[in-house]
């Protein structure tokens, strides 16, 4: 007999392996940690975006309003204000500093103040010079902090922030962050300014986050305003500026930084604030991302003051000018000719007016260049190369 043959049976395919319950536990965790991430991201970007478009927005109808034969209605004027506003909102920051109690700071700067040795809270404003994350603020502002926070318009609060440099001199410091997105100013020319044109100042006074007050250009080249401006003629205006101020741009009319707010006279508003104009401001920061530092010329003299008596004994025509008292030995004043009781007249093709104007003129100099001096000796004027 044969054994029957039965066919084989039929393969079942193996069961189809199903997420485990570990699987859905792993995707559900990394959701909820995940979700508040995106959301922020997505909320960044739509601040971002919404203040970049009114920007632009802004920046296109300041050009057709401000290019016109000129303001005729209060309407005009109040539309401007609204669309420079619009116009620097993104390129604003807010700056919050942290440092030890080692030094009194200064009193419009404070938050808080500790007892010694504890840590002082301290604000300021700065804005965007770069998109590539370059901050220009005042040097006040930062000074001694062992914690710096940039705060954007968006929202995002930037913890990581370095320090590029800083000049004790104009009182500015520049500082950079990383960051993607960022809007840049844009730089305008303070010479163009005249007493009475109106002005923006914005900033966080008191830490009221992009404020933003009106006025007009008071007064121009005011000098011996603070301990180290003998490099600086600030503009004066009476636009609101108070604690927390410092560091923020003044506009002009375009939108464009015509200045750094920077003093007030008081601890709050009196009607008036100066600001370092841009003029100023532009080379210092350009100085600063290159060297890290300002290096400036250097003359080599001493000065005694000129009065109305010392310019009739040299039969010098009006009252101004820098009286040379002394020259320094192996300075460039000394191998350039100039000589005690030289009154100098003019640097290149600017006039000098007195020994602040000639020591800002000199130190605007680029090193290792050639400079006419026009001088007053023995009742005549001369030109001396330096």
């Amino acid at each position: 007999m044969f054994d029957p043959v039965y066919p084989a049976p039929p393969l079942k395919p193996a069961p189809a392996r199903r997420p485990t319950l570990l699987f859905f536990v792993l995707i559900v965790l990394c959701g909820l940690l995940a979700a508040p991430y995106l959301v922020e991201r997505i909320q960044y970007a739509s601040t971002r975006g919404k203040m970049r478009a009114r920007a632009d927005h802004a920046n296109e109808e300041l050009k057709d309003l401000t290019e016109t034969a000129g303001l005729v209605t209060l309407s005009d004027t109040s539309r401007i204000f609204k669309l420079v506003a619009q116009k620097i909102e993104p390129c604003v920051v807010h700056i919050d500093i942290k440092q030890r109690a080692t030094r009194r700071l200064i009193d419009d700067e404070v938050l808080l103040l500790p007892q010694d040795g504890q840590s002082v809270l301290g604000q300021g404003s700065g804005f965007i010079v770069d998109e590539a994350g370059y901050i220009l603020t005042n040097r006040h502002v930062i000074e001694d902090a062992s914690e710096i926070v940039v705060h954007l318009s968006d929202g995002r609060a930037i913890e990581n922030v370095e320090l590029i440099g800083e000049d004790e001199l104009t009182d500015l410091a520049v500082l950079k962050i990383s960051a993607s997105h960022l809007t840049a100013t844009q730089w305008g020319d303070s010479n163009e300014l005249e007493v009475g044109d109106w002005v923006l100042a914005v900033g966080s006074p008191f830490g009221l986050d992009r404020t933003v007050t009106s006025g007009i250009v008071s007064a121009k080249q005011r000098r011996h305003i603070s301990n180290n401006s003998s490099y600086q003629d600030f503009m004066q205006t009476d636009a609101a500026v108070n604690p927390g101020n410092s560091g923020g741009p003044l506009l002009n009319m375009r939108g464009e930084v015509i200045g750094v707010n920077t003093a007030i006279v008081g601890k709050s508003y009196q009607g008036i604030s100066f600001a370092i104009p841009s003029e100023v401001a532009r080379k210092s920061y350009e100085q600063i991302i290159k060297h890290g530092r300002v290096p400036r010329g250097w003359l080599g003299v001493e000065f005694s003051p000129m009065t109305a008596a010392i310019a009739a004994k040299l039969n010098l025509p009006k009252e101004h000018g820098a009286l040379v008292r002394e020259v320094l030995s192996g300075t460039p004043a000394e191998k350039g000719g100039v000589q005690p009781r030289d009154v100098i007249l003019g640097w290149n093709d600017r006039e000098v007016i007195d020994t602040t104007d000639l020591k800002s003129a000199v130190a605007s100099t680029e090193i290792g260049t050639t400079a006419k001096l026009t001088v007053w000796r023995d009742g005549e004027r001369i030109t001396l190369e330096i």
